[in-house]
């Protein structure tokens, strides 16, 4: 039985996953569905990679990390630190060890998807959505509309050290990674997921319909993907 861990991105939580777990699930495999402190200005990269070993700390090493799109400044931290049999990027950012993701996107500017509004910077700096709308948008491209506004109603405040601390990595982990990207993705360019993937990973790269959220909008597809790329 392998079990996957679940790693969310900028704003959400461990409830972005309620879709995608009963699929893993479904399949035989465990799925641990990981919260992070985004809120939280103090907490980094390296207090985040923190918080999914100590939810992970009973896995064995049949373990597969999912990083979804800010996720995947985690997933390698993770990786570097206990055994992982793959590192999933779904629709996933890619650090460069000892660069700040804040200088990466000056170096390379097609990361992100050109024109995407809708947030704020709250009293303490954290990236809020102010904007319903736009988040249902811009995250939730391709969901039906009732789920893309329960899923902005939850996001969070999304503090900025994850993305201006230098990647504390010092190489990257010797691990096989497979980078799983989207046709319509409103925030992750998906022409830089492949070649990103690619180019500096030499990973296999699978592209699915819809936005940046599959687990959302596709969790059953998802599901038989991460299987398949994983097993």
């Amino acid at each position: 039985m392998t079990t996957f861990a679940l790693v969310h991105g900028a704003w959400h939580g461990a409830w972005c996953w309620e879709r995608l777990v009963p699929e893993i699930e479904g399949h035989g495999h465990a799925a641990i569905a990981v919260d992070l402190p985004c809120d939280d200005v103090e907490a980094g990269c390296a207090a985040y990679a923190e918080v999914v070993l100590a939810q992970i700390a009973q896995a064995d090493d049949d373990l597969v990390l999912v990083g979804h799109s800010l996720g995947g400044l985690t997933i390698p931290l993770v990786a570097a630190a206990r055994p992982a049999r793959k590192l999933v990027f779904l629709c996933g950012l890619l650090p460069r060890p000892g660069v700040a993701f804040v200088d990466q996107v000056a170096q390379e500017p097609g990361i992100f998807v050109p024109g995407t509004g809708g947030t704020e910077r709250d009293d303490q700096d954290r990236s809020v959505w102010t904007d319903e709308d736009a988040a249902a948008d811009v995250l939730y491209g391709g969901c039906p509309r009732q789920l893309a506004s329960w899923a902005s109603a939850r996001l969070r405040p999304q503090a900025r050290k994850p993305r201006i601390e230098p990647c504390p990595l010092a190489e990257w982990p010797a691990v096989e990674s497979v980078s799983i990207f989207t046709s319509e993705d409103g925030i992750v360019d998906p022409e830089w997921s492949r070649t990103a993937a690619r180019d500096r990973l030499g990973a296999n790269t699978v592209e699915l319909p819809g936005g940046h959220s599959p687990f959302l909008g596709r969790p059953a597809e998802l599901a038989e993907v991460l299987l398949s790329v994983s097993l």
